[in-house]
C-alpha cells in the first residue's frame, strides 16, 4: 500500500510497504484524510529532536471502518466514519497515575515517536478509535489539532466571566477560541495575518488585534478597562509571545502555554510574583476534549473548508510541504487525501 515518508529533513517520498492484518481487539481503518500540523513541519524542516528518520508522519486522521479484530464492541461498524486518539499513555508515570494521561511521560505520538497515518490502511487499538457520525472525513481529520486547543481552555478554567487572550490564530488556536467561545468567554484574538484574523472573528471572537499593525498593550487596557485579559493562551511558541502573555495577563490571571519557543526566554520574574500568576502549559488533549470537538463540528456552524488550506494527493505532499515552509503565515491546515 501507499504510504508517504519523510526520508530525510527536506526530502519526502512516497513508498510502498505492506498492508497491514487486524488483531485481537484491534480495528483496520482505511485512511481518507490526514492533516499536516506544525510538528510534521517541523519534521521536514530537521527541527524535531524527538523524531528518528525516516518516518510516515501523520495523527490529525478522517478515516473509515474497514474491518474489526475479534473482541472490538459492536459498535465499531464497517464504514463508520472516525478519527483517532494518536497517542499512548503508560499507565504508570505520576501523569497517567493522576489521570492526566494526555501527558504521559512516555507519550509516543503518531508521526513523531513511532510511524504516523499517513498511508492507506493503519491498525489500532479500538480504544484508541473515536467514531466521529455524521461528519466527513475531511472534519475528522480537524477533531485533533482543534482538541489540543478546547484542552488550553479547559487548562485555563475558562468561565463565561473571563476575558482571555488566544495569541496565534493557526489551526490550534482557533480551537481554543470556539472553546473559550463556547464556555462564554469574551474572547481577544490576537495575530498578525488579517485573514486569520477575520476568520477568529467569524468563529467566536469579539476583538481582534492585529499586533503588527496595531499597539497591543493599548488595545487590551481599553478593552479590559485597564486590568488585562484574565486568561492569555499563548498558541503561537516564540520568545516574544510568551513574554506578552505574562506581561499583558491581568493580576491573578491565568497563563496557559500551548506553542514550544525554539530558543530559551527571558522573563522579568516579578511579575509572576506581583501578579501571583497561575503558568500552566497545555499539552495534546484528553478524550474530552476530542468529544467536545466533534459535538462542536457536528452543529454544522464551523467554517470546515475555510479551515482548510489545500487538499493534496500523497504524491503533493512534498511540494505542499515546502510551500509551507516558505510561507508558514497563510497555511491553516493542508490535507493529504488517500
Amino acid at each position: 500500500m501507499k504510504a508517504v515518508k519523510i526520508s530525510e529533513p527536506g526530502t519526502v517520498v512516497v513508498t510502498d510497504i505492506q498492508k497491514p492484518t487486524v488483531g485481537e481487539g484491534e480495528i483496520l481503518l482505511r485512511v481518507k484524510h490526514v492533516g499536516f500540523c506544525g510538528s510534521d513541519l517541523n519534521t521536514f524542516l530537521g527541527r524535531n529532536p524527538m523524531v528518528k528518520m525516516p518516518v510516515i508522519p501523520g495523527h490529525e486522521i478522517g478515516a473509515i471502518v474497514e474491518e474489526t479484530g475479534k473482541g472490538v464492541p459492536e459498535a465499531y461498524a464497517k464504514g463508520m466514519a472516525v478519527t483517532v486518539n494518536p497517542y499512548t499513555s503508560c499507565g504508570k508515570c505520576a501523569s497517567c497515575r493522576n489521570g492526566r494521561v494526555n501527558a504521559c511521560r512516555d507519550n509516543e505520538t503518531l508521526g513523531v515517536q513511532r510511524n504516523g497515518s499517513m498511508t492507506e490502511y493503519i491498525v489500532m487499538p479500538w480504544q484508541k478509535v473515536i467514531p466521529a457520525e455524521g461528519l466527513s472525513t475531511r472534519e475528522c481529520a480537524l477533531i485533533e489539532p482543534m482538541s489540543v486547543g478546547f484542552h488550553a481552555v479547559s487548562r485555563g478554567c475558562v468561565t463565561d466571566s473571563d476575558t482571555v487572550m488566544v495569541i496565534g490564530c493557526g489551526m490550534i488556536g482557533l480551537g481554543a477560541i470556539v472553546r473559550a467561545a463556547l464556555r462564554g468567554a469574551t474572547v481577544i484574538a490576537v495575530d498578525l495575518d488579517d485573514e486569520k484574523l477575520a476568520l477568529a472573528q467569524q468563529i467566536g471572537a469579539a476583538y481582534v488585534i492585529n499586533s503588527k499593525a496595531e499597539d497591543l498593550h493599548g488595545c487590551l487596557q481599553t478593552i479590559t478597562s485597564g486590568s488585562g485579559p484574565d486568561v492569555v493562551i499563548e498558541a503561537v511558541g516564540s520568545p516574544a509571545t510568551y513574554v506578552t502573555a505574562v506581561d499583558e495577563v491581568a493580576f491573578t490571571g491565568r497563563v496557559v502555554c500551548i506553542g514550544y519557543a525554539k530558543s530559551e526566554v527571558s522573563f522579568q520574574t516579578k511579575y509572576f510574583v506581583q501578579k501571583e500568576l497561575d503558568i500552566r502549559g497545555s499539552r495534546n488533549a484528553l478524550p474530552a476534549d476530542f468529544a467536545a470537538v466533534i459535538k462542536y463540528l457536528r452543529r454544522g456552524s464551523c467554517p470546515v473548508e475555510q479551515f482548510i488550506t489545500r487538499v493534496v494527493s500523497p504524491e503533493q505532499a512534498g511540494a505542499a510541504l515546502r510551500e509551507w515552509s516558505e510561507n508558514p503565515g497563510k497555511v491553516f491546515r493542508i490535507l493529504v487525501e488517500f
